[in-house]
């Protein structure tokens, strides 16, 4: 059989009932657009996710208290020395780290006038603007000062700055912080939520000054930035070669944004594709459907194989018309499926840009392939039982 009779006698069967043909691919249609949606979201949550984690830079090594393998939890202040002002500045001796904040967090209310509200404080130093890649919009940050003996500067959030100074400017201006006077420098940049925190509904103040106002004797983390010509691995190293003398024994933890982010990035993957096999479900519906056809057409068409077989048609031949006729039926299926799905991400992107949708054309690709792939398990068996048909009972058959 040539090429060009394969393909017309494809196209004939598929357009001989319009109807039950344009009802077999949407369901295929409808099983592709449902796991090319699902891993579109998928994509999209990893992206996002992501993105999120890496907002405050790639490079970052953090130090916390305590040893996540002894009881208790790291960061909650419980090792036997915790840690200090002293651990961080030694930190700054390590080769190629451009910053080192030390950081302390807790919940304390800000007033000005009558106006008052409880909200988060950070306590920091004034490496925390370049090192966390944050930016003000107003004023400045916290300045360069002796940890031990900082003036009272506070900056607001953006948040905050919107509902303690809603007409004026709250520069300069003199707010109480935890029931002690700070004089405003400056107003964040608005950065959005990250994880359910607001990072706009905070305010920050020196380190030494939010022990002091939260009575804490130690740091709750130490960041360190690093440049491009080392790696998060040789200043962990270093971090341990510095800390455990000092401490006696390794009394702390380290976490890696590398390793954050990877294993972060692989959760996420394997969410992806679990999301992609749940919607492949809908997938194996379609293809009962386009199984259910093909058998429907075996028996409609057993007078017209008979014919075939008849001629000279092998069962080869008659095989591969049957296999050609549910691959097309699959395949146009799906690029009707995957056209409604990048209309829909496309339409979406558009009016909600904030909807974490993204398209990976490779699980796209996969999707494709895989309706394809449906087509062809599904008109397998039909196909052999065409080409499995006597030429002589089938012509008896009309």
């Amino acid at each position: 059989m040539r090429i060009q009779d394969w393909i017309g006698w494809t196209t004939r069967a598929v357009l001989s009932n319009r109807q039950r043909s344009f009802l077999t691919a949407l369901g295929i249609a409808v099983g592709i657009a449902a796991v090319a949606m699902l891993t579109s979201i998928g994509e999209g949550v990893r992206v996002y996710m992501l993105e999120s984690f890496s907002q405050f830079g790639t490079r970052i090594v953090s130090v916390t208290p305590g040893r996540a393998t002894t009881k208790g939890m790291a960061g909650m202040l419980n090792s036997v020395r915790p840690l200090s002002l002293e651990d961080a500045n030694a930190l700054r001796l390590i080769p190629h780290v451009t910053s080192v904040v030390p950081l302390i967090r807790g919940s304390v209310r800000v007033e000005y006038n009558n106006l008052a509200r409880d909200t988060q404080i950070q306590g920091v130093n004034h490496e925390g603007l370049e090192a966390w890649k944050i930016t003000t919009s107003m004023g400045r940050f916290l300045p360069v000062d002796d940890d031990n003996n900082a003036r009272n500067f506070v900056v607001l959030g953006a948040k905050l700055r919107k509902e303690l100074f809603p007409v004026s400017s709250p520069l300069g201006q003199f707010v109480r912080v935890g029931g002690q006077r700070y004089r405003v420098i400056g107003v964040m940049q608005e950065k959005g939520n990250f994880l359910g925190v607001d990072l706009d509904d905070t305010v920050y103040i020196p380190i030494a000054s939010a022990m002091q106002l939260l009575n804490r004797e130690g740091l709750m983390q130490i960041d360190l930035m690093f440049t491009e010509a080392t790696t998060s691995d040789e200043v962990s190293k270093r971090v341990k070669n510095i800390l455990v003398p000092m401490h006696g024994k390794e009394d702390f933890t380290l976490f890696t944004q590398e390793d954050m982010l990877s294993s972060l990035d692989r959760i996420l993957s394997i969410m992806t594709q679990a999301v992609a096999a749940l919607g492949s479900i809908a997938l194996l519906v379609g293809g009962v459907g386009v199984l259910t056809i093909m058998m429907v057409s075996l028996k409609e068409r057993t007078g017209e194989l008979g014919l075939l077989r008849a001629l000279g048609c092998t069962r080869r031949q008659t095989l591969v018309m049957f296999l050609g006729e549910a691959i097309v039926l699959a395949t146009l299926g799906g690029l009707a499926g995957l056209s409604l799905v990048i209309a829909i991400v496309l339409l979406c992107n558009f009016l909600a840009p904030g909807l974490p949708l993204v398209l990976q054309p490779l699980y796209l690709l996969g999707a494709w392939i895989l309706s394809s792939a449906i087509g062809l398990l599904a008109g397998s068996y039909p196909a052999w039982q065409a080409a499995q048909l006597d030429p002589i009972e089938a012509l008896r058959h009309d």
